[in-house]
């Protein structure tokens, strides 16, 4: 996958919205960031475009990491709630259903509190 497949995909999703949150802050003006209900799901420095990090149950990220060389500690962002994917080298299958698994936690997690 590279970047212009995972920006197309991201935004496929339903109700997701994108922006440069880190535009004011020297080395930020690159960070590409996709929301769902508001909240981060998906993040790529642009200017690099081969570490995309998103949203993880805990247990699985350890799983991945351990076993994959394309599963990363995420860049800037907490490594117990987030991966950071090395999306060159990553099954294009899995970096999908690991974007849309992300996506999947935000939007529940911010919808029900809607409710």
């Amino acid at each position: 996958m590279n970047i212009e497949e995972l920006h197309e995909y991201c935004i496929s999703l339903e109700a997701v919205e994108e922006k440069f949150p880190f535009a004011k802050i020297k080395g930020g003006e690159s960070v590409l960031v996709f929301y769902v209900c508001n909240h981060m799901f998906a993040m790529v420095d642009i200017s690099d475009g081969n570490l995309v990090n998103v949203k993880c149950q805990t247990e699985r990220l350890v799983d991945l990491r351990e076993h994959y060389d394309w599963a990363d500690k995420p860049s800037h962002m907490n490594d117990k709630y987030w991966l950071g994917l090395h999306i060159n080298t990553t099954p294009i299958d899995m970096a999908k259903e690991l974007i849309s698994n992300s996506y999947s936690i935000v939007k529940k997690k911010y919808t029900k509190k809607k409710r």
